[in-house]
C-alpha cells in the first residue's frame, strides 16, 4: 500500500498498539504491524509464551472483564488502536465498550458480531439481503429436528447457534448421525450456544475464505485463503478450527471474485448499514464455490485462524494503517498493498487429541529452522517456571512460508517441521495439495 508524505503526517501519532487475544492469530497480526517503523510498541492481552518473541512486542497480564483496572491501563500505556482478534470479546460487546471510552477500535460492535454469534441471525440476514446460501432451518428441540432431519431427501449439516470455537458444526453421511449431532448439542456439548440448532442442506464444492477490511461502509479485500477444516488428510475426521491454509487461492479467478464482490460482498455491507449496524473490522465470508454458484457457508466477525497466519506475511508494512482506516471510518477502497508476488502456506501442530480432550504441558523442542520467509507462529504455548516452552492448546503451533510458489512454500513448512517435536505432535501432510503440483507425484 502505498501511502504519500501527507498520509504518512496523518498517522504519525500511531505507535502503541494494543491487540487482545491468546492465539497464533494475534501473534501473525503483531508481527506484522510491528513492521511499520512508525510503531513503538505492541502490547498483547494476555498473549502468549510466543508473543514476546516478536520485535517491540510485550504481553501485558489484566483482567479485560475489569473494565476500570482495563481503562487506566490503556491510558497509562498510551494506546493509539486496539485490535480485538478473538471472537468471544467481540459478541460481549468490548469493541462498543472502548469506543464510548473514546478509544479507536478495529473490531465490530456487538450488534456487527452477531453475524458469527448467532447461526441463525446470519442465515436470516443472508435471507433478507438475498445472498446466496444453502437451504436452513432452526429448531429449539430434538423432536424438531427429528422431524426436519428424517423428512429431508439427504442427511443435514447440524450446527450449534451460538460460538464453539469452530467446533461445533457436524457434516453427518446419515440421517442417524444427524440426529446424534443435534442430541449432543441439545445436550450441552457446547453449552448455551447449543441452545438453538440450525441444520442446512448439504452443498458440494471446494471452499474458499475471503477477507474484508471494512471501515462501515467502503472495504478493502485481503489476498483470498483456502483453509482445511477436517482433522485428517485426504478431509477426513472432524471439523477442527482449521489444520492449515494457503494464500491466495487460484480457485478464484479475478472475474469469479468480482462475481462474489457483486453477489456476496456488497450486498452485505448494504444489508448492514440498511440494519444501521455500523461495523467497523474484518468480516470473514466462508464461501462453498458450487455449480451454482458461490454461496456463504458461514461470516465471522474476526480474522480466520489459521488463514490470518498465512496472509499476515503477505502484508507490507502498511498494514497497520489500514487497520487504523477502518477504526476511524475513512477507508478510501483504493488503498493498495504489495504482496511482492509472493504465496503463503501454513501448517498448523496439534496435540494428541486434539479437537477433543488433550493434554498440555507438554515441553516443546525446537531444533535448526530455515528462517528465511518462514514464521512460526505460537497458537497455544506457556514457559514454565524454568523458561522451558510447553503447550498449552489444542492447536501448538503455526508454521508459516512464502516462496514464488507452493512447492517451495510446504517443501520449507514441512522441513521446518521436522526439527519441532513434542509429545504426541500432530499435524497434516497434505496441506496445500490442491496447489503443489509435486504433491501427486511425493504421494
Amino acid at each position: 500500500m502505498s501511502i504519500n508524505s501527507k498520509s504518512s503526517k496523518s498517522f504519525k501519532r500511531l505507535e502503541n498498539i494494543l491487540i487482545i487475544g491468546n492465539g497464533g492469530r494475534e501473534n501473525s497480526l503483531a508481527w506484522a504491524i510491528q513492521k511499520n517503523k512508525l510503531i513503538k510498541k505492541v502490547y498483547l492481552i494476555p498473549g502468549n509464551a510466543g508473543s514476546e518473541r516478536i520485535n517491540k512486542c510485550e504481553r501485558i497480564k489484566i483482567d479485560i472483564n475489569n473494565n476500570n483496572e482495563l481503562i487506566e491501563k490503556l491510558v497509562f500505556l498510551k494506546i493509539d488502536l486496539i485490535v480485538i482478534g478473538p471472537e468471544t470479546p467481540l459478541a460481549n460487546g468490548l469493541a462498543d465498550f472502548l469506543r464510548k471510552e473514546d478509544f479507536k477500535v478495529f473490531g465490530p460492535g456487538k450488534d456487527g458480531a452477531k453475524l458469527e454469534y448467532s447461526k441463525s441471525w446470519a442465515k436470516e440476514f443472508m435471507r433478507d439481503a438475498n445472498i446466496p446460501t444453502s437451504n436452513f432451518w432452526k429448531v429449539n428441540s430434538l423432536e424438531e429436528a427429528k422431524k426436519i432431519i428424517y423428512s429431508s431427501s439427504t442427511p443435514l449439516v447440524v450446527k450449534a447457534d451460538g460460538l464453539a470455537s469452530g467446533k461445533g458444526v457436524f457434516i453427518p453421511d446419515s440421517k442417524d448421525e444427524c440426529l446424534k449431532a443435534a442430541e449432543s448439542i441439545f445436550n450441552g456439548k457446547f453449552g448455551n450456544s447449543g441452545n438453538l440448532v440450525v441444520l442446512e442442506e448439504k452443498i458440494q464444492g471446494p471452499e474458499v475464505s475471503i477477507f474484508a477490511l471494512c471501515d462501515g461502509e467502503r472495504y478493502k479485500l485481503l489476498p483470498t485463503a483456502q483453509d482445511h477444516k477436517r482433522l485428517n488428510e485426504h478431509d477426513k475426521g472432524p471439523n477442527t478450527g482449521g489444520m492449515g491454509a494457503y494464500s491466495p487461492a487460484p480457485l478464484l479467478t479475478e472475474d469469479y471474485l468480482e462475481r462474489i464482490v457483486r453477489e456476496i460482498i456488497e450486498p452485505t455491507i448494504n444489508e448492514l448499514n440498511k440494519k444501521n449496524i455500523d461495523y467497523k473490522g474484518v468480516i470473514y465470508f466462508g464461501l462453498m464455490i458450487t455449480k451454482f454458484g458461490p454461496k456463504v457457508i458461514e461470516y465471522n466477525c474476526r480474522f480466520g485462524d489459521p488463514e490470518c497466519q498465512t496472509i499476515m506475511p503477505l502484508m507490507d508494512q502498511n498494514f497497520v494503517f489500514l487497520l487504523e482506516k477502518c477504526a476511524m471510518g475513512n477507508l478510501s477502497g483504493d488503498e493498495k498493498i504489495d504482496t511482492s508476488g509472493k504465496v503463503s502456506g501454513c501448517v498448523i501442530a496439534t496435540s494428541k487429541g486434539y479437537p477433543q480432550e488433550y493434554k498440555t504441558g507438554l515441553p516443546i523442542n525446537i531444533g535448526k529452522i530455515d528462517s528465511n520467509d518462514c514464521q512460526i507462529f505460537d497458537s497455544g504455548t506457556s514457559l514454565s517456571k524454568n523458561g522451558e516452552l510447553l503447550t498449552d492448546g489444542g492447536r501448538v503451533l503455526s508454521i508459516v512460508c512464502q516462496h514464488k510458489d507452493f512447492d517451495m512454500v510446504f517443501e520449507k513448512a514441512y522441513k521446518n517441521l521436522r526439527q519441532i517435536n513434542f509429545d504426541g505432535i500432530y499435524f497434516r501432510k497434505d496441506i496445500g495439495h490442491q496447489v503443489r503440483k509435486n504433491f501427486s507425484k511425493e504421494n
